[in-house]
Formats: structure tokens, C-alpha cells, sequence
């Protein structure tokens, strides 16, 4: 195995904001509590246990023993369930679509961030418990993000009629899409496994909520994550009075405008749009925005609309209806979970950073925001091969027309730079342009003409013979272009367009113990495993 780790900043993948986020500039900081280090964490203990109450301990231990019912859980989770209800115990976070197989492969990360974070939460402080948490976004309705999954560069796609939250989806179905998955795998020990885990996944749980939780708790089981579903109405009991206050006063809106155009006037761009009433409608099949207007609640592209008074009664009796969207969903997890740091993506730390002046205003301690781990994983082989060009796997993160001009550079037993050319040139027309000085001004401008003619000809003169030199050097590059393209799909992270299945077939097992020993989540840089 051959690990190597770069700087966020130098893989050309990740946006200034993230880029600055980690960098802990100056200008992100009135937009964030706590840096995510290690020697940050107890302060947002003692803030989170201040606030977070026996009582909500005891509501969410038990919806979590109801939701787990009926599933063969490993004695880690269940011994974190029943520790949430003390308050010694603390949760970090993360949260997922319910996309198909996992999706793209850093569903993995994001998890293995949080199991890792929390072993060095407990090394740090042995005297409490910290508990790995996956949030199913089981509310989600877009089912055209979630319905597939890419296994070497095939698209595998479970389709069925869309329409309200995704995980109270049946699975009927679903058996086709693993006829065709099964087929592409073959017929190895991993492949079987794969195969097996899959069928008891999808195909004997009725639902997608449930057949997601089946899956991360396969995975993950022996590391004692525990898996949230928000589409719970004991959870969402907890959460009514915030659900309440943004009905009648739709303080989200306000606050996070406010914030985000002090996130635009410091340079960054607004990655969500907050709306007046920041929650969707859930029922019968449905998950639309609701919308204020003139006092009357109306339910979009519906016919159910609703008085203050009615939506109020209909609040207390019926919570589960209520759905915060992408900018209430945090707050409503930090209302429900004893949490000290969210775990995510550059887009969702991004959102998050929209959100601190809401959550203050509200009286809820807004987390420690951590970027989740990014990993490129290739095989030795592959290694082996880039090493044979004399190149490092650092330099494979170079968009691919720079990766050619930097490698036929490298090969070139010319040099293929004209900067000195150019000085040169530049010298000699700084002393035509003082002869010109004593002339008149229409010579000036013929000096001046001559010099950006001279000058774009060296550059041409520098395009060509880059040009000719990567004709000489086409076998080399063409061997180099394969090896970018196997490592980095469709010129993008990995992770992001591969699944976790590619890698399980090759090498089983191996790859879980992998991440979470070689994954270190407040490492700030990116991380390549050679195996």
C-alpha cells in the first residue's frame, strides 16, 4: 500500500470557499462557531450540554429502538442507542441521500469520517461516549438523483413512478435492476458477496428507508454507527415548536438573507436560496413547499390550503406532516441529536455557512463544521505505471490538456519555454521605444504594433514546437492519458462518479479496514491509496 496526502487547495477540485474554510481565512470566520480541532471540541461539549436535555435523550433513544426493530444490530450500535440517553454521551454527524447501492463512492467517506472522528473524540476524552451518526435524507423527493448508481462506467437504474418522500418508496421491482447488476459483476468470491448484499438490501425490505438502513448497518455495524430517520413522528414532535415559529414568524428567511449577503458582500456565493417558509407538506404520496399567502397556507401544486389555525392544530396532531427543507433540515438535527460537529461535502459546508445567525437567533449551538474525508483509491499497478513515467500521483490531479504540456515538457530534450526569448525581445523594443519618444507619436504606434506582432509570433512559435513535441512523444502520453483516465473517470474525483462496488470486487474487505485506518478526518488534505 502506498498513501499519499495533498492539500486540498493544490487538486484543483475544491471551491475558494472551502479552500479559505480550511485555510481558516479571515473572512469565513464570523460564519462559523468552532474550527474543527481536536483542541476545539470540548468548549462545544460544555456549550452542547447546556442546552440538550435529559428529556429529548430519552425521546431519541426510543425512536431509535423503533426504528431499528426488526433489524439484527451489532452490540456497538445497540450499546450506543441506550448510551444517547445519558448526558455523558454525544453524537458526530453525518447525513446522505438514500441513493441506490450508496451511490458515488464517498457516501463511504463521509461515514468513515465520522466512525474515525469519534475514536479520536474518546482517545481525547475517555471520560465521554461519541457516537457516529448517518442521517438518511429519507425526506428527500428528487428521485432522479438517487435511482442509480455507476459501476465501470455503467449507469444501473432502478425505474419507478417519482412522487413524495424517497424512503417510504417500495422496493417492488427493484429485483431487475440486480438481474442486470449481477451479470456485470461475474462470478468471484467478492462479486457473490456483493450479489448477497445487495438481494437482502433491497429486495427483502419494502421500503427504501429501510433497505438503506440495512445496508449502512452491514457496512458499518461493528463500528457502532447509528442511523437516523428524520421521517419520524416521535422526532418530529421534538422539533414542532421551531416548525411553529417558522410558520407564524418565518424568522429563517430574514436571518439567513441577512447572513448570506454578508457570505456575497465578503466574495462567496450563495449556495441555497431561502425561501419565506422554509418547509415542505408531507402526505398521501406528497412533499410540497408550503406557501404563505395573506394568511392562509397553501400547499404547492395541491388543493390543500389551510388557515393559520388550521395548519396550527394540524401541527399538533399531525408533526410527521411537516418537512424542513435543505435549510431547516440542520437545524432540525441539532435539535434531536446531543451533536458536536457535522460531517460533510464543500456544498454542504457551504449552505451551512448560510445558517449561524438563524440558529443563534433561535437559541440552538450551532456545530463545528468539518469537510468530510476525499480519497482517490487505484491499484498498485497503476502506481507502478506512474512511477515508470517519472511522474507522482500529485501531478495526475493537472487538468488533462496541462498534464499533457507539462509531461511532453518534462520528456522534451528541448527546452519548449521562450520566457527568455521574450525578455530578450521585450529589452530590445524598451529601447526602440526611447528612440520613438524623440520622433512623433505615429512611430511610437508602429514600435508598439511590431512588438505585439513579434511577441504573439513567439508565442505561436512556442505552440508549434509544443506541438511537435507531443507528436514525438504520443505513445508516452497516450500510455499516460489511459492511466489518468481509468484513475480519475469522466476527468473528475473518483469519487464522485465511481461506486463503492468497483472496488469491493477487487479487493473485499480490505477496503473498509483501509479507509478507517488509513483516513484521518482533521487531516485538512486530500488522500490517494495505492493497493
Amino acid at each position: 500500500m502506498v498513501k499519499t496526502t495533498i492539500p486540498y487547495k493544490d487538486t484543483g477540485y475544491f471551491s475558494q470557499t472551502m479552500c479559505d474554510y480550511l485555510a481558516e481565512a479571515q473572512s469565513l470566520k464570523p460564519f462559523y462557531n468552532r474550527f474543527p480541532k481536536l483542541e476545539n471540541f470540548k468548549a462545544q461539549l460544555k456549550e452542547k450540554s447546556a442546552s440538550f436535555t435529559l428529556d429529548t435523550r430519552q425521546v431519541l433513544a426510543k425512536q431509535l429502538q423503533q426504528q431499528y426493530d426488526g433489524f439484527n444490530i451489532s452490540e456497538a450500535t445497540q450499546s450506543n442507542i441506550l448510551a444517547l440517553k445519558t448526558d455523558k454521551t454525544f453524537t458526530v454527524t453525518t447525513g446522505h441521500q438514500l441513493n441506490l447501492f450508496t451511490g458515488p463512492l464517498y457516501f463511504l467517506f463521509k461515514i468513515v469520517s465520522v466512525i474515525n472522528l469519534a475514536k479520536q473524540l474518546k482517545k481525547a476524552h475517555p471520560e465521554y461516549t461519541f457516537i457516529p451518526v448517518y442521517w438518511m435524507a429519507t425526506e428527500d423527493h428528487d428521485f432522479d438523483e438517487i435511482n442509480y448508481f455507476n459501476f465501470k462506467g455503467n449507469k444501473i437504474q432502478w425505474n419507478r413512478e417519482d412522487g413524495g418522500a424517497v424512503g417510504e418508496f417500495s422496493t417492488e421491482g427493484i429485483d431487475q435492476v440486480l438481474s442486470i447488476f449481477k451479470h456485470k459483476l461475474g462470478k468471484t468470491d467478492n462479486a457473490k458477496k456483493l450479489v448477497t448484499l445487495f438481494e437482502e438490501a433491497y429486495v427483502k425490505h419494502s421500503n427504501l428507508a429501510d433497505a438503506t438502513r440495512f445496508l449502512g448497518n452491514e457496512l458499518f455495524k461493528e463500528d457502532g454507527l447509528v442511523i437516523v430517520d428524520g421521517n419520524d413522528v416521535g422526532l418530529k414532535t421534538l422539533f414542532a415548536p421551531f416548525v411553529k415559529k417558522e410558520l407564524l414568524d418565518q424568522i429563517s428567511h430574514k436571518e439567513i438573507t441577512t447572513t448570506t449577503k454578508r457570505l456575497i458582500d465578503a466574495g462567496y456565493n450563495e449556495q441555497v436560496h431561502p425561501r419565506e417558509v422554509n418547509l415542505f407538506y408531507i402526505i398521501e404520496g406528497i412533499r410540497e413547499r408550503i406557501i404563505k399567502k395573506e394568511d392562509v397556507f397553501h400547499v404547492n401544486d395541491t388543493n390543500i390550503s389551510l388557515t393559520e389555525t388550521e395548519i396550527l392544530e394540524t401541527l399538533e396532531k399531525h408533526p410527521e406532516r411537516f418537512s424542513p427543507n435543505a435549510l431547516l433540515r440542520p437545524l432540525y438535527q441539532e435539535v434531536i441529536l446531543p451533536n458536536l460537529c457535522y460531517t460533510g461535502g464543500g456544498g454542504e459546508l457551504a449552505y451551512w455557512l448560510q445558517l449561524k445567525d438563524y440558529f443563534k437567533c433561535v437559541a440552538v449551538p450551532f456545530p463545528m463544521l468539518l469537510l468530510r474525508n476525499s480519497a482517490l483509491i487505484y491499484e498498485e499497478r497503476n502506481n507502478q505505471k506512474i512511477e515508470k513515467l517519472d511522474l507522482t500521483i500529485k501531478e495526475l490531479f493537472k487538468k488533462q490538456n496541462d498534464l499533457k504540456t507539462y509531461f511532453t515538457k518534462s520528456l522534451s530534450d528541448i527546452s519548449i519555454d521562450f520566457s527568455e526569448q521574450k525578455k530578450l525581445l521585450a529589452s530590445q523594443f524598451k529601447d526602440l521605444y526611447e528612440i520613438a519618444k524623440k520622433t512623433d507619436a505615429s512611430f511610437l504606434g508602429a514600435v508598439a504594433a511590431q512588438e505585439k506582432k513579434q511577441t504573439n509570433g513567439l508565442a505561436h512559435l512556442e505552440k508549434r514546437l509544443l506541438k511537435a513535441q507531443k507528436r514525438k512523444y504520443q505513445d508516452q502520453l497516450t500510455r499516460l492519458i489511459e492511466i489518468q483516465s481509468e484513475i480519475f473517470p469522466n476527468n473528475s474525483l473518483q469519487e464522485r462518479q465511481a461506486n463503492f462496488s468497483e472496488f469491493y470486487l477487487l479487493f473485499g474487505d480490505v477496503l473498509l479496514t483501509t479507509l478507517k485506518r488509513e483516513l484521518d478526518p482533521l487531516l485538512p488534505e486530500f488522500t490517494a491509496i495505492a493497493l
